[in-house]
């Protein structure tokens, strides 16, 4: 059975997902990737609210030549955010994504802006 890019990131998301849940003292950073923009959200799935949240689409992104650049400046922002909301540990969710590239990328930019992982 051929299956298409979307139905096998939702089966490795699944698997994902069955071991990983944001808490209130450690919520889940999960990431959103599309052709164009890049998104990142705080969760926390006990209360199912997200605390923070940044995109490339918010960040200034001129100062930044190409897309992993721009994922790293999202993941400083999204830390300054989780700053603010008062959360410094979360868990990594890749969301099906390989950690490659700009989900790579936003995840070392979130662990510069001082969040634990």
């Amino acid at each position: 059975m051929a299956t298409t890019k979307t139905q096998r990131r939702e089966k490795i998301k699944k698997s994902i997902r069955k071991n990983i849940s944001g808490s209130a003292e450690r919520p889940r950073l999960s990431v959103f990737r599309s052709n164009k923009e890049i998104y990142a959200q705080i969760i926390d799935d006990t209360k199912g609210v997200t605390l923070a949240s940044a995109s490339s689409a918010s960040v200034k992104a001129s100062e930044a030549n190409g897309k992993v650049e721009v994922a790293k400046l999202v993941g400083k922002s999204l830390a300054e955010a989780a700053k603010k909301a008062g959360v410094d540990m979360v868990v990594f969710d890749r969301n099906g994504y390989l950690y490659h590239g700009r989900v790579k990328s936003l995840a070392e930019g979130a662990r510069e802006g001082g969040l634990n992982f």
